[in-house]
């Protein structure tokens, strides 16, 4: 997470701030100055006392001449700026070549002296020092008393450190002498030894010169990293209060999230081990923390390390390794949080340390869905489009994938007006440009229908209006034939009547072999609609498909109201086994489906792997910190009317017949006689109204012999 700069005043003292820049200034001058003495003194550490003396006159004047080209170099380089707290191996690089190019530039000045200082500095001064040093040595050669040879030789060697400074600029001079003279005479001797001189001082000042350029990287980056060092280990202002975590995955982005952790203990991160299942890395060491074990060994580790939450550090994990984890840990207090997935630090839309908890989503969701945008673009783009049930958690999220898609007019129609307020108010904000039109309408008012599809003319219908609940249609049977079967006529005939172009008629597994009202009434809506297709211009296809996660009265919200009212956790049986998947994802294929579709067809959606509901309560309340059976009770009710143990919904057998999307396939049907099934219908609506159940059952299988509910 970052940092706002609040937080970072707050670690300043009161009024520093504004001098930061020039305090860090003043920092990289005594690097600088600690660097260059290093240097001097690594370079004639083993000379006689003399060479170690003229580091006094050279020290000084090598640094002036330093001192502004680092200065202008590291400034260039925008060393003076940024919080040395957030150091890494980016800044460390930059010292480096900060300090590089200020060698460089150094021995550009340190050659442009060899061979043009003597044209620059005017004889006098050569002259000037010359002649003090033929006085200091003739004064401490003189000396009779140890005390005044030593103050003589002293200043001797001092005066000959910046004598050798200047003299090196004789060296193109002297070495043309040497020539002069003639082999084996005495000046040609003299002019060697000097020559030779010129070249030992030469070659010590350029040592020294490589010597500092070291030291300045080590100083510069050891300063910086004891500010981070302090921040990170010694300054905290939640210090010994901090959650206790536990990385799963010692890959890339484990390290990463350990490094950002690391970084801001300030934020209460205290992380005490990795966990891994590749064998080679057992026992390693990342920045420090050890590599403790596999998976299956979390609720051990967990215990003995007194672990407080666990971060999942595998960005290409599926949901059955991110469930395998939480299983694993059922019956601990841990909470559960994961780094963003693949895609989005792939895309730069969030970053590895954003993590977020672990949600029932990333256990039961399945992969991204593979689909032909270019298709539903085609399908939905600059169209009237209308939703029915626009209020409803498929509704609404069918609403937000048409207005990714542009249509001409969304028109969201509902009976309930306080989600229509809310699900027109969010889309109008996300999707301004996008026109819209709320309906209030019941669909069961053919009237109030016809009249809409009359002015509307909407060429595209998604009907996802039902009555859905399977015990509360138990009770009521008649509204469920009222709402599931005359509105999905009055929908079906009236996109008919006015042209409509597609029809989508959102279904349910309960369809399947239906054992409630409600899915015998889901049931009844797709032979009507599928028989109307035969003589109808509109393409009518129904979509079929199980649970969805989080939607309005599922299990999932039901259970985390539970677990926050402290339990228990009531599932209906222990075998009670359900289907799920996400909203969007399936929003998603009920779109794709719509494109493939010719007319007539029953499409169904692959739900995956079955769940078994108590297993999802167990899940649930691991997720929330807690464990099952010990801090929140799990509870059998008991079957409710209508309900089966296992819903039946696969797109594999003899009755399915694959499309080219591997998540979608068709279900073969018999088709029924028109007569004899709308006068079975009507039979059915007749008798709604009177509520009474028996009658409805009996009419029912009359028309559904494989209905097996309860009379």
């Amino acid at each position: 997470m970052p940092q706002t700069t609040m937080e970072t005043d707050k670690k300043l003292p009161k009024g520093l701030l504004s001098f930061r820049r020039v305090l860090i200034i003043l920092a990289h001058v005594g690097c600088f100055f600690v660097a260059m003495t290093l240097a001097f003194t690594l370079a004639f550490a083993y000379g006689d006392y003399s060479s170690r003396r003229r580091l006094v006159f050279q020290l000084p004047l090598l640094f002036v001449v330093a001192l502004p080209i680092k200065l202008i170099v590291f400034g260039w380089l925008r060393q003076f700026r940024g919080w040395w707290r957030y150091v890494g191996l980016t800044d460390l690089l930059l010292i480096v070549k900060a300090s590089l190019i200020s060698l460089i530039l150094l021995l550009v000045v340190w050659y442009g002296h060899i061979y043009y200082g003597a044209k620059v500095i005017s004889p006098k001064v050569f002259e000037d020092v010359s002649r003090k040093l033929e006085i200091y040595d003739t004064l401490r050669t003189d000396s009779v008393t140890a005390e005044e040879r030593t103050k003589y030789s002293k200043k001797y060697a001092n005066l000959k450190g910046l004598n050798d400074i200047l003299q090196v600029a004789q060296i193109p001079v002297v070495g043309k002498q040497r020539q002069e003279h003639p082999a084996g005479s005495r000046q040609r001797q003299e002019t060697e030894e000097l020559y030779i001189e010129l070249n030992d001082v030469k070659r010590s000042i350029e040592g020294v010169l490589v010597l500092d350029f070291f030291a300045v990287v080590i100083v510069l980056s050891a300063l910086r990293m004891m500010v981070r060092l302090y921040h990170e280990e010694f300054f905290s202002e939640t210090r010994g209060t901090a959650r206790r975590y536990l990385i799963v995955g010692a890959g890339n982005a484990g390290e990463a999230l350990l490094r950002e952790m690391l970084r801001r203990k300030d934020v209460q991160y205290d992380v005490i081990g990795f966990i891994d299942d590749d064998r080679h890395k057992q026992g390693m060491s990342i920045h420090g923390i050890t590599v403790l074990g596999t998976v299956e060994q979390l609720p051990a580790i967990c215990e003995k390390n007194d672990i407080d939450e666990i971060a999942i550090a595998i960005p290409s994990a599926t949901r059955k390794q991110l469930r395998h984890v939480v299983q694993i840990c059922q019956g601990t207090k841990l909470k559960f949080s994961t780094v963003p997935s693949l895609t989005d630090i792939a895309s730069g839309k969030l970053q590895v340390s954003q993590m977020r908890n672990v949600d029932i989503n990333d256990l039961l969701g399945r992969d991204v869905v593979q689909l032909d945008l270019s298709k539903i673009e085609t399908f939905l783009k600059d169209k009237v489009i209308l939703v029915t049930g626009a209020g409803g958690s498929i509704g609404s999220e069918m609403c937000r994938q048409v207005c990714s898609f542009g249509p001409k007019l969304l028109l969201l129609v509902e009976q309930a007006e306080n989600p229509l307020f809310f699900i027109e108010r969010e889309l109008r904000r996300k999707f301004p440009d996008v026109p819209m039109q709320a309906v209030i309408c019941d669909i069961g008012d053919k009237v109030r229908v016809d009249q809409l599809f009359k002015d509307a003319k909407p060429q595209v219908v998604i009907h996802a209006a039902a009555h859905k609940h399977v015990p509360l249609m138990e009770g009521n049977p008649g509204e469920a034939i009222k709402n599931n079967v005359v509105g999905t006529r009055n929908i079906a005939n009236a996109a008919d009547t006015n042209g409509s172009t597609d029809f989508v008629m959102i279904s349910t597994d309960k369809a399947v072999n239906p054992t409630s009202i409600m899915g015998s009434s889901k049931r009844i809506a797709e032979m009507y609609i599928q028989d109307l297709n035969n003589t109808s211009d509109t393409h009518f296809v129904t979509v079929r498909f199980g649970n969805v996660l989080g939607s309005n009265g599922s299990v999932v919200p039901i259970f985390n109201k539970q677990i926050a009212a402290g339990g228990p956790v009531t599932v209906t049986h222990p075998d009670m086994t359900r289907y799920f998947m996400t909203i969007p994802e399936a929003s998603q294929l009920v779109l794709q489906a719509a494109t493939m579709g010719q007319g007539g067809e029953i499409f169904l959606l692959d739900m995956g792997e079955p769940v078994k509901i108590v297993d999802l309560a167990r899940e649930l309340i691991t997720l929330s910190g807690f464990r099952p059976g010990e801090d929140i009770e799990i509870e059998f009710s008991g079957l409710r009317p209508g309900e089966k143990l296992f819903e039946e919904l696969s797109i594999e057998g003899e009755d399915m017949i694959p499309t080219h999307h591997p998540k979608i396939a068709i279900w073969k049907t018999i088709a029924k006689d028109r007569e004899t099934l709308r006068s079975k219908i009507e039979n059915i609506v007749a008798i709604a109204p009177t509520q009474d159940r028996v009658k409805i059952v009996a009419a029912i299988k009359e028309l559904i012999p494989e209905f097996i509910g309860k009379d």
